[in-house]
């Protein structure tokens, strides 16, 4: 089985994105896309060049057989997605904005990628990758797919592996905040790199300094935390070294949905390469900036030669 520098897994959707402003109602011509945080990592590091693998299970429909080709498509290994043969595959609606983030409707109660079970899980699989990236998307989706996640965790930690995880939190998933926080700070204590937005981290700890947020994942044993800052860049923090990188000149935003996740896809795939932490930061401010100058969830995730072109260009003050 080929080694993979880095292995995820989640729930991909087919997603419809509005060719024009307005709201979804209103709005009778769609383009489709592919949808999902960790597919948006996965295809992110195989852009790159790494060797990226997405775990799951979409449904024998259009829309599941959509996700393997556009993947496939991506050489994203799939080695790790089984068919199921009851349940859909996800999808959901987004509209186009001139400003903001756009209004997104999900349909994906009982998706196959929800019908994840721990019994799922494939070892050797998982054993072939360097590196884990989980978010806490699967801790909402179901009981099963929450213990798929935390089994996939335990598995990583306990062969040496290193884990990052994003939050990603989605609210409207959970039965309750409390529980929703409960759940992914038990998952963020065990990971080695912890990458929340500043509100995410204001919710999880109860802090509201980008300092103080990463000090509270520190102290539970965490190697690394980014704070992600929007506009500001982002703020990074390990036992012994911290300090604040900053962002990336944008001209215009045009949808900042998959941001975050191209923000992950930079800071992994420095670490995975061997940069000092403030260089996989800035990695990950300039991969943010380009995603949110374009409007699907991923459409502006570079490859290697056009990151470097990206920030070489904005180092010498070229927009």
């Amino acid at each position: 089985m080929q080694q993979l520098d880095s292995i995820t897994f989640g729930e991909a959707m087919a997603m419809f994105m509005a060719n024009h402003p307005g709201t979804l109602q209103e709005v009778s011509q769609f383009t489709r896309e592919l949808a999902g945080a960790e597919t948006n990592v996965a295809i992110g590091l195989a852009r790159l060049g790494l060797h990226s693998g997405w775990a799951s299970k979409v449904g024998n429909d259009a829309f599941g057989k959509f996700v393997i080709e556009r993947l496939k498509n991506e050489n994203v290994d799939i080695k790790h997605v089984w068919i199921d043969q009851q349940h859909p595959t996800g999808f959901q609606l987004k509209s186009m904005v001139l400003e903001g983030d756009p209004e997104v409707q999900y349909f994906r109660k009982g998706s196959a990628a929800s019908h994840l079970t721990s019994d799922d899980f494939n070892e050797e699989y998982f054993q072939h990758a360097k590196h884990m990236h989980m978010t806490g998307i699967p801790l909402a989706l179901s009981e099963s797919a929450r213990a798929f996640a935390k089994h996939a965790l335990s598995f990583m930690k306990k062969n040496g592996k290193k884990v990052s995880f994003d939050p990603n939190l989605r609210p409207t998933l959970w039965a309750s905040q409390e529980e929703m926080v409960k759940e992914i700070n038990e998952v963020a204590f065990q990971a080695d790199i912890v990458l929340p937005g500043i509100a995410e981290g204001e919710i999880l700890t109860g802090f509201k300094e980008p300092r103080e947020i990463a000090s509270f994942y520190i102290e539970k044993g965490v190697e690394l935390v980014v704070i992600k800052l929007g506009a500001e860049g982002a703020f990074y923090k390990t036992a012994t070294e911290e300090g604040t990188v900053p962002g990336f000149h944008v001209e215009k935003v045009v949808d900042t949905v998959g941001a975050g996740d191209g923000f992950a896809v930079g800071v992994i795939s420095g670490l995975l390469e061997g940069l000092e932490f403030h260089e996989a930061v800035s990695r990950g401010n300039a991969i943010g900036a380009l995603a949110v100058q374009s409007p699907g969830d991923n459409d502006g995730y570079p490859t290697k030669a056009e990151l470097e072109k990206y920030i070489e260009n904005q180092l010498e003050g070229v927009k």
